[in-house]
């Protein structure tokens, strides 16, 4: 066998990916193509994955520019409830002002917005049922608001005061409330995507009809409990649906490097044999849609979802966080899939059950009462001023019978 010819050596590179734009550029999207609202087929419940790629490449869009819904995806929404979507959208936002606020106050030590996300959460919610189970991440406080969990408790546990929910236990924005569906969030990324589908698999088990949503960011899946999360309910065919927030920035690094080589974030589930669904996370419409497409399939044993919502992170990533060292200022008004208030508001109007003077009304309204709430919870202590929760909590709700040795803590520490 003859002998190769001599090669010249070529040192093998990295390539780092790099955001179309940095601060000081321009704000360019025009890399980003999105078919028109109302184009994206609607397969039966039932569809095979392997019958659905293009679902996962393209965009379920409802909403068109001129405020009208359109497409075999609309229609899932009676008017009534898109006027208590937005409703539930501008709570939303209205209690992220006031707790951003609170914040940089001094009063509580951290907070987290779901500015120009709102849409996402609160629209899913109206897909579930009084028993299913989130397993969220820390910017889905409109699945809790959109369900009528009480705004006065969320405040009192970011402020960590007497009467905060989970005893001063967790973080700000770390909510927990199982009456409302809402599973206690970690702050170990994407862990909360494994367990997500464990809880559907136990559903499903005791022969229940609960099924279970898991979420997670589109730069947690790189994480391996998010692969380890597709494995099981691709596998086990789990009642559960499995949605990424691709809201284009994790902490720091943009949506490609989490993304790799890959196109969407929902071609992932194409290989597990998940059916997957890459929707507009900007348009209530077609999230609520996609959402009640994913659960009437998971309830009836066709087993899990993969759902992509694209979006836009408007604030930072979190009060610790400085956007403005590694984006352009202004890509949140830039952004083309719009404000999702704003489009949500367009079609109400365009049906003339609103008006920008009612919307102007509404908004006051809300914030007024955001301001009330405020004052009461504060009330019940801060962060660093007035009674905060008992230091006895530390050692309840942990066992059902309290071992020896943490009774003779307790009694040493005299609480």
């Amino acid at each position: 066998m003859k002998d190769a010819p001599d090669q010249p050596h070529v040192a093998p590179t990295l390539f780092v990916p790099e955001p179309q734009c940095r601060p000081g550029d321009k704000p360019d999207f025009t890399g980003l193509v999105f078919p028109r609202a109302g184009d994206a087929r609607r397969p039966p419940i039932d569809a095979r994955a392997e019958d659905i790629h293009d679902l996962a490449y393209s965009l379920i869009r409802v909403l068109d520019d001129h405020g009208k819904a359109v497409g075999p995806w609309a229609g899932s929404l009676s008017d009534e409830e898109a006027l208590a979507g937005l409703r539930d959208m501008l709570k939303t936002r209205a209690y992220d002002a006031r707790m951003l606020l609170a914040q940089r106050q001094g009063k509580t030590s951290f907070y987290m917005l779901s500015l120009g996300e709102e849409a996402i959460a609160c629209a899913f919610s109206k897909a579930l049922r009084p028993g299913d189970m989130n397993f969220p991440t820390y910017r889905q406080q409109g699945l809790l608001i959109s369900s009528g969990y009480p705004i006065l408790d969320m405040m009192n546990q970011c402020y960590s005061n007497a009467k905060d929910p989970v005893k001063g236990r967790q973080l700000p924005v770390m909510y927990s409330s199982k009456a409302h569906g809402f599973f206690t969030i970690s702050g170990n990324l994407a862990t909360q995507f494994v367990q997500a589908v464990g809880w559907a698999m136990a559903s499903a088990i005791a022969g229940d009809s609960k099924i279970a949503a898991g979420w997670i960011g589109d730069g947690s899946t790189a994480e391996n409990d998010f692969h380890s999360a597709l494995v099981f309910a691709s596998t086990y065919k789990a009642p559960v649906i499995l949605n990424i927030v691709n809201n284009q920035w994790a902490i720091s690094t943009f949506e490609g490097v989490a993304r790799g080589r890959a196109p969407t974030f929902a071609a992932r589930g194409i290989g597990f044999g998940i059916p997957s669904l890459r929707v507009d996370g900007n348009d209530y419409f077609a999230v609520n849609a996609a959402a009640r497409w994913a659960a009437d399939r998971a309830r009836a044993g066709h087993g899990p979802t993969l759902i992509e919502f694209v979006t836009y992170r408007g604030g930072a990533h979190s009060t610790s966080d400085d956007p403005s060292a590694y984006r352009p200022k202004e890509e949140f008004a830039e952004w083309p899939l719009g404000d999702p208030i704003e489009r949500l508001k367009a079609y109400l109007i365009a049906r003339k059950l609103w008006s920008e003077e009612r919307h102007v009304q509404a908004r006051a309204e809300i914030e007024t009462e955001m301001v009330q709430l405020q004052k009461e919870a504060e009330k019940n202590g801060t962060l660093h001023l007035g009674p905060n929760p008992s230091p006895k909590t530390m050692f309840e709700d942990v066992y059902k019978e309290m071992p020896p040795h943490l009774v003779r803590q307790r009694q040493e520490a005299g609480v």
